[in-house]
């Protein structure tokens, strides 16, 4: 629907993971960070967990889809409540063991020599395991047990757990699974992103999607997209469609938060939940801004245009984000005077309906302590309008300083694969030449 009518190639915002769309975070980015060490290993086990909606699946698509398979061999399971008899035979099953009629003892034997069979191909076998907050404690144990094979000193099964926060704090606070927590070789946990990456990811997912221009966002939608959503990636897809989806049945072409809030709102409602309460009316004090119409009301926006840099190339993603990160911070964070815009009314018709409030913060608080009141500092003189300049600079040497971290990390990962690739080659060599010396090599006496 909204796809046709803005122009774009398909839905950039669809619920269903693909690895075109990966958008690296700041926590996505320690995520394949610590995946790359654990690999590296070639051991034990990685745990990554997420609230539901923070990205898991799409990280772990993307893993797969930047490993080298000639190496490694990946099993998927996504976890049921399978209970250990069954357990081992998905696992068998997807090393292509026929499990039928077999006894946990001859099952074992033959996935062991099924591993086997893999390693002596020059591949690892990795298994990963979503949901695995349902697995019973049993199961975890005869995972535990299967990442015990090994030949030649090499483990023949490393096992990524996938799982959402609660399988943490169980594995973190359970003596019962102390055993396998000893084996964990790397563990992370997911957050939302952070306010600043939202206008970066929409970028990009529209870059992805083919943008053209149409539509455009103002700078404080952004705002308005990041406190409905929490910074939750799925949520936000489900958000960003809904709005997309809105602006193209209104043909509004320029979204603004008052859009973002309004199809917020609606969500809310369809969901169950309690619509927004209207604001009272209040007497508006002499000093306080007048009641300012739709019509009247111009968001800020980026000028020529919030996304017009984009065009489908990463030197065009790169451009846009620099943009959608200046016109954020020029025109929403850095407001000398902040303002409280309630939300649109959702009685009475006309004007009254879309109307917005513009009045002064309340005075917040006088905190309560008890220490001994500190000296009357000298008041400090009001910003000069270059400040404003300087906190901007400042943030974005903040972003170049988050990304040199970002590629630092990445070069440690890079750095690793290729020890561990050059350990590999080193063993496959050594063991080729043992295959190959003389019976009598080992000088055995006559």
């Amino acid at each position: 629907m909204y796809e046709t009518h803005f122009g774009l190639g398909e839905r950039p915002f669809q619920l269903t993971p693909d690895p075109r769309f990966w958008f690296e975070t700041a926590t996505h980015g320690k995520a394949m960070a610590y995946l790359g060490y654990g690999l590296a290993q070639g051991e034990g086990f990685i745990v990554i967990t997420g609230d539901v909606g923070a990205g898991k699946t799409t990280l772990v698509g993307h893993l797969v889809e930047t490993l080298d398979t000639r190496r490694v061999r990946v099993l998927h399971i996504v976890s049921t409540a399978i209970d250990p008899d069954d357990l081992l035979r998905v696992v068998a099953g997807q090393l292509g063991v026929d499990a039928q009629g077999l006894s946990k003892a001859a099952l074992l034997a033959a996935t062991e020599r099924a591993l086997n069979g893999v390693a002596r191909e020059g591949r690892r076998v990795l298994l990963i395991v979503d949901e695995a907050q349902a697995l019973p404690l049993a199961s975890l144990e005869e995972l535990r047990m299967l990442s015990n094979f090994q030949a030649g000193g090499h483990a023949l099964l490393q096992i990524l757990l996938v799982g959402q926060p609660e399988f943490r704090d169980r594995l973190l606070g359970s003596g019962a699974v102390e055993q396998l927590r000893q084996r964990v070789i790397a563990i992370h946990h997911l957050d939302p992103m952070d306010p600043e990456e939202v206008p970066d990811y929409i970028a990009h997912r529209l870059a992805v999607a083919g943008w053209t221009g149409r539509p455009d966002f103002a700078a404080d939608a952004f705002d308005a997209l990041y406190e409905a959503s929490g910074g939750v990636p799925r949520r936000l897809n489900v958000l960003a469609g809904r709005v997309l989806l809105q602006a193209a049945i209104e043909g509004v072409e320029l979204i603004g938060p008052e859009t973002v809030r309004s199809v917020a709102a609606d969500m809310a409602a369809d969901m169950g939940g309690e619509r927004i309460a209207p604001p009272q009316a209040e007497p508006v004090a002499a000093q306080a801004a007048p009641i300012v119409s739709p019509a009247t009301f111009d968001p800020p926006a980026f000028g020529a245009g919030a996304l017009g840099a984009l065009n489908g190339t990463a030197a065009g993603i790169a451009a846009t984000a620099g943009t959608l990160r200046s016109g954020l911070y020029a025109n929403g964070h850095a407001a000398a005077d902040p303002i409280i815009r309630t939300r649109p009314t959702n009685e009475g018709e006309g004007a009254q309906r879309d109307a917005y409030r513009v009045v002064a913060p309340p005075p917040a608080p006088e905190p309560v302590s008890f220490r001994p009141a500190a000296p009357p500092q000298p008041e400090r003189p009001e910003p000069a309008p270059s400040d404003a300049t300087a906190a901007l600079e400042e943030r974005i040497a903040q972003l170049e300083a988050r990304l040199e971290q970002q590629e630092a990390a990445l070069r440690r990962v890079l750095t690793l694969l290729v020890d561990w690739t050059d350990m590999e080659d080193r063993g496959e060599a050594k063991r080729e030449g043992a295959s190959i010396r003389p019976a009598g090599a080992w000088g055995h006496a006559a």
